[in-house]
This record gives structure tokens, sequence and C-alpha cells, in this order.
């Protein structure tokens, strides 16, 4: 009876296991691997989708002629996301923040969409963008972040000689024009849903709060503690710059007003569910711009034709330092000479086999003086125990084998093996483990962790569907002072 019954056990895990291997799909393809990122297949269909959209879109073209300016573009298209990747990973290496530029340039978008509702809102970029708020906002912090580290590593090495700057500036005058703008931080109060006596609280909260600003207490501070608007708060309440025309009347009458100047707080402002309190940051009147004020713009553009090959020298010494594998049928058009970037499946190992009865007597086996585990057997010794069908077993150790290495996790019970069983997956003349042997931890040295900065790094070419450009101006956080 026990002889049936080990025989009907495995083979009705092999047959579950078969039926299991049958329903098992593939919910995505990974093709490619980039250090602890990966690429799949749906991100390739989704990056060619948004490439053929903007095409579309900007070059007016359909049928054959959409279908070869797509298929044109999309030969890179591995590389340049290939290089994306590398370079966000390289920024985070580097620490690089840019939680105010998103906020800002969310805040930017949400006054073109003319949407207070955060909702609303998140529904309008879903609508223009086809993806989620989320998505979105994490694709615009990767552009940053781009932005930022091929700046500081690249473009701020490059020298623009001044009068070349000034040339440029003298023939170019018109582009550098200033609007009569102003830069203003809010902090904002949610009273929407709140009992009266809670608008009532809140009310004294804010005359509280702009006593305190105006006393100098630091307004940025002010905001991150007491400010409910979550998306603005994280940078100090900072907003883009507002023009005239921008901001509800009521508003607009008191920033641009002449006599407000730099540094002066609003009194609480009454909104549709809040209250406003806004601090005047700056303010640039309309007008022609120094050379000075738009040094650093006109630097950074005479600079971008010089900079596309060091960024491709540093983007080759990330390929070279990074570990990348990619899957057979997907090309790379930027792959460096003599870096083997092929694909390597992993080998699943095989289960050792053991019997039910084996693992029930292991589980109940004890600690014995917290080293050996009670019941286990020296090397060299014999041990006879009764058995369920038999009078005694005996296990023997190899006194050969000698003690076991360090770092080997404590051995599983031994298999019993039965003549009238399945063939194990171990192989039979395998010595049974020895007793585990206690680790000593002030003698292990510990894995060292690699510093990812220290590794030595590689740049974008840019994709048309996403890659940010190189030169932008980081526009400042959206208000919910917009005009409805």
């Amino acid at each position: 009876m026990k002889n049936k019954l080990m025989l009907r056990w495995p083979v009705a895990v092999l047959m579950a296991s078969a039926a299991f291997a049958a329903d098992v799909k593939i919910i995505e393809e990974i093709a490619v691997k980039v250090n602890g990122d990966i690429i799949t297949q749906g991100d390739l269909r989704e990056r060619e989708r948004t490439l053929r959209q903007r095409i579309q879109q900007q070059e007016h073209l359909s049928g054959p002629g959409l279908d070869a300016a797509v298929a044109q573009q999309a030969k890179d298209m591995l590389e340049i996301m290939i290089d994306e990747r590398l370079l966000v990973q390289k920024a985070k290496d580097l620490d690089i923040k840019t939680d105010a530029e998103v906020t800002r340039k969310m805040a930017e978008y949400q006054l073109e969409s003319g949407l207070s509702d955060p909702d609303k809102f998140h529904e309008w970029i879903r609508e223009q963008t086809g993806m989620t708020f989320e998505d979105f906002k994490q694709q615009t912090t990767d552009q940053y972040l781009t932005q930022q580290l091929v700046r500081s590593e690249i473009s701020s090495h490059i020298v623009v000689p001044e009068e070349d700057a000034r040339k440029y500036y003298e023939d170019h005058k018109a582009e550098f024009v200033k609007k009569d703008q102003v830069y203003l931080s809010q902090l904002e109060i949610v009273t929407q849903g709140k009992t009266p006596e809670q608008v009532a609280a809140a009310e004294k909260k804010a005359q509280d709060l702009v006593a305190r600003a105006r006393r100098g207490d630091k307004f940025s501070e002010l905001v991150i503690a007491n400010s409910d608007d979550t998306e603005t708060s994280r940078t100090g309440g900072q907003l883009p710059p507002m023009e005239k025309g921008m901001l509800r009347k009521e508003v607009e009458d008191i920033v641009f007003n002449p006599k407000n100047a730099k540094g002066y707080v609003t009194d609480p402002i009454k909104i549709d569910g809040g209250i406003l309190i806004l601090r005047i940051e700056d303010r640039t009147e309309a007008g022609q711009a120094s050379f000075d004020e738009a040094k650093e713009q006109i630097q950074e553009h005479l600079a971008g034709p010089r900079m596309q090959p060091k960024l491709r020298e540093y983007l080759n010494r990330l390929r070279v330092s990074a570990f990348l594998e990619i899957k057979d049928g997907y090309v790379d058009s930027g792959a460096v000479p003599g870096k083997d970037t092929r694909w390597h499946e992993v080998v699943g190992l095989k289960p050792e086999t053991t019997t039910k009865e084996e693992v029930a007597a292991h589980r109940k086996r004890k600690k014995f003086l917290g080293v050996i585990p009670h019941g286990s057997v020296a090397p060299g010794t014999r041990e006879t125990t009764p058995s369920r069908g038999s009078s005694s077993e005996t296990r023997t150790s190899s006194a050969s084998q000698g003690p076991a290495p360090a770092d080997m996790p404590p051995p599983t019970a031994p298999v019993k093996q039965d003549s009238t069983s399945i063939t194990p997956l171990a192989k039979p003349d395998a010595p049974p483990p020895t007793a585990p042997i206690k680790q000593d931890p002030n003698s292990v040295k510990p894995l060292v962790k690699q510093d990812p900065a220290s590794a030595t790094p590689p740049v974008v070419k840019q994709d048309p569907a996403s890659a940010p450009p190189i030169k932008q101006d980081v526009p400042p956080p959206a208000p919910p002072v917009i005009k409805q």
C-alpha cells in the first residue's frame, strides 16, 4: 500500500505540473535588460505608437507615406530608449533633484488646461497624451533628470567665447524680449466639504499664517507645514510666471500693483473651495532683456552643436560599464564595439525529491543547544531510528566529507531511498549533508556595496517621440488661482 502511495503522489504532481505549464502564458516579453531596468516589447510598441501619432499630427502623413516615415525614425528607437535609461540611472546615482522643476511644469500644464480640479486636470492629461497622469509625470521627471545631467556633465564644460555670445545677442535681440510677469508662491487651505465651524477655524488659521509671514517667518516653510496643495507644497509653493490676463481680476489687481513690491504677502483670498495666501517672489517688466539676462540661454544654444559628439562619447562610456543584455531579434543601433550584450537565459534549478514522511519529520526537529538540530548525526557516526514499515533505518555520514562551508545554509532532511520508489533527481551516490556549523558573525566579510556614482559614465540621440531637448527653459508650478 505504501509503495502504491509513493508512486501515485509524484505521478500526480507531474501531471498537475504539466497541466499548469500548459496554462502558462507570457504576459510581456523582456527585450532588453539595462542594469536594474528592463525594456519590454510593450514599451517598444507604445513608443512606436507615440512616434506614429506625432508624425501624423506634425507632418500630416497617412497611408504608405506615414508607414515609411515611422519605419525610418523607428530604426534608432531601441538605441534611444537604452540611452534614456542609462542617463536617468546616472542622474539618480548622482542624486540630482528635479522636484521643483517637475512641479512647475505640471502647474504650467494645469494653467494651460484652465482646470483647477485635480481629477479633471488628470483626465485632461490623459486626453492630450494618451497616458495616465502618473506615467506622464514620471516621463517629465525623467526628461528633467536627463537635461540636468547633460547640463552638469557635458554642456557646462563646453566654453562658448563671449564675443560669439554677444554677436548672437545683437543679431537676435527680438528673441530676448521680456514680458510683464510676476512670480508667486502660494499657500492653500481647503474648505470644501467642511462644516461652518471648520471653515471659521480655517479662516482664523489663514489670518495667523499671514501674520507670521509678515513678521518674518520663512514663507516656504509655512507652505510646507500648512498648505493643502500637495503638488506645490513640496517646493515651497512656487508657481510658474504669471502674465496679465492669466489670473482672476481681483488677484491680478493685487499682485501687479506696483505698490506691492517683492516679498509682499497678501491677505487671505477666498476662492471656490478654499483660501489662498500669495507671496510676490519677483516681478519683471515688459521690455528688452539685457545681454547678462540672456547670456546663459545664448551659451546653451550655441553649445548645442558641439555637445552632441561629447554626449555620444559619454553614453558610450556608460554603455561599456553597464550590465546590458539584448534578446535576439532586437537591434541596438548605438551598440559599442566589443561590448558583449548577448542574452543569457536563466537556467532553473531542479527540485530535490523526498517523501512526505521525511518532510513531516524534518519540520518537527528541534534545535539542540542552538547549534545542532536535535536528532542530527555527526560525521562518521551511525544512528538507528525506527522506521514505518521496517524495524530500523541506518544513516551513515561520510567522515571524509569534512565540515560544511561556513556560508552553506542548514541542511535539509536526507532523502529516504526506497527500492520501489521513483528514481530521485539527486545523484544516488551523493553523501548526506553534515551537521551545520555555528557561524561566527565576526569572521564573515560583508559584501561590499559598490558606489554606482563611481562607475565610468556614457549621451542621447534625441527621440522625436519623447526625448527632451537638451536646451529648455524650466518653467515654474501651477496655481489654483486660475481664471475660471
